[in-house]
């Protein structure tokens, strides 16, 4: 399967042959490659199947065809594959990366990750991507010899987001080296993400009747992709017809950017995955035109979306939760779960509270403030 990759992928592509490896050094599998075995262990984590009652945008539970973070999660990694199948990188990789990126959110989506944040302000700050490397790395207990999944090092590459660029530490007879980017494959699953909720969300958002085709009318996305559905299909109407537009906006974003990165990648004169990293901007991303009509729906979504109160109230009632389940915990570490108390020793209290309010589900963490707060 190396062999094949070798002679398939792109030249820029992150071969499996060519990774850094684990921390925790481990025999080759037998008929699976590194990253495919990463795609198998995050699938099986128990971070990952909390996700399906984890909020989106719409408080988990309030619909049963809305969005859950599991479902987000599903649809990136399908784009992210699609995105990397077309422009010649490793899909698996991508793949593993987007499966990954969302591990760490907290219950209630940015409404709970900012309260989180709020809350941690002096003690390190709370962050889903950074969250999502402590999952990954730390929280998941699942191997007798390590703590975390043991994750290659691209993966976790793909997860970091850093601003200062990334660091790959030493391997075979090659020394550590920093970099300003990553790998085309984490760029990739980057960018699915945005085309994946803002599309999806705004899916939702028509769904769930909290906006309408009127107020989209001037957004240029939306009007060119209505039109072309409209041209294409005359007697198409109602919820057929829309869902087709927001296909259409996906499709019509991945075009953009495949035809848009692969003239950077080009011009670029990139010959190994190496050459990617070491670039001072990102190759993946949408052409000049496309990416100020981004702009303009996402404002479009804060503005009309995100800030709706029927989304914002249950969700700021969610922080209210948080910041109440926090202080109990503070105030009596002994409720923590046992194997998460464990951790105080080492990880402090308000970083141990974090990492175990943080994994809770929404439906999880309104059962516990039920029965330990509220207590009808």
């Amino acid at each position: 399967m190396e062999e094949n990759e070798s002679n398939a992928l792109a030249t820029f592509a992150q071969l499996t042959a060519n990774s850094a490896g684990r921390q925790h050094q481990e025999p080759d599998h037998p008929y699976r490659t590194a990253y495919q075995r990463d795609r198998a262990r995050i699938i099986h984590s128990k971070a990952f199947r909390r996700l399906e009652y984890k909020t989106q945008v719409f408080l988990n539970g309030t619909g049963d065809h809305l969005r859950t973070r599991l479902t987000h999660t599903i649809e990136v990694a399908s784009v992210s594959r699609t995105i990397a199948c077309a422009l010649g990188a490793n899909e698996d990789l991508a793949e593993t990366i987007a499966l990954a990126h969302d591990l760490g959110h907290s219950p209630f989506g940015h409404t709970g990750e900012e309260k989180l944040n709020e809350l941690m302000k002096d003690h390190g700050g709370f962050e889903h991507n950074v969250q999502s490397l402590r999952v990954v790395e730390i929280l998941e207990s699942v191997y007798p010899d390590f703590d975390g999944l043991n994750l290659s090092y691209e993966v976790l590459e793909g997860l970091r987001k850093h601003e200062n660029g990334y660091t790959r530490p030493a391997h075979e007879n090659i020394p550590e080296e920093h970099f300003p980017c990553p790998s085309i494959e984490a760029q990739i699953a980057n960018i699915a993400d945005e085309i994946t909720y803002y599309s999806h969300d705004l899916d939702d958002g028509l769904d769930h009747s909290l906006i309408d085709e009127k107020q989209l009318t001037e957004i240029i996305l939306w009007k060119k992709c209505a039109e072309f559905v409209d041209s294409h299909y005359a007697g198409l109407e109602g919820k057929r017809r829309r869902a087709y537009i927001v296909r259409t906006l996906i499709d019509f974003q991945v075009a953009d950017l495949i035809a848009a990165t692969s003239k950077r990648i080009e011009k670029s004169g990139v010959s190994n995955a190496d050459d990617v990293r070491k670039l001072d901007a990102h190759l993946v991303g949408y052409s000049e035109t496309l990416h100020d009509a981004n702009r303009q729906l996402r404002k479009f979504l804060y503005q009309n979306l995100y800030y709706h109160e029927n989304v914002a109230t249950p969700n700021a009632n969610g922080g209210r939760v948080i910041a109440e389940m926090f202080d109990l915990y503070t105030n009596h570490p002994e409720l923590i779960g046992g194997y998460s108390a464990t951790r105080i020793h080492n990880q402090g209290l308000h970083r141990t509270i974090c990492d175990y309010i943080s994994g809770m589900t929404d439906r999880y963490i309104l059962k516990e403030h039920k029965r330990l707060i509220t207590r009808p």
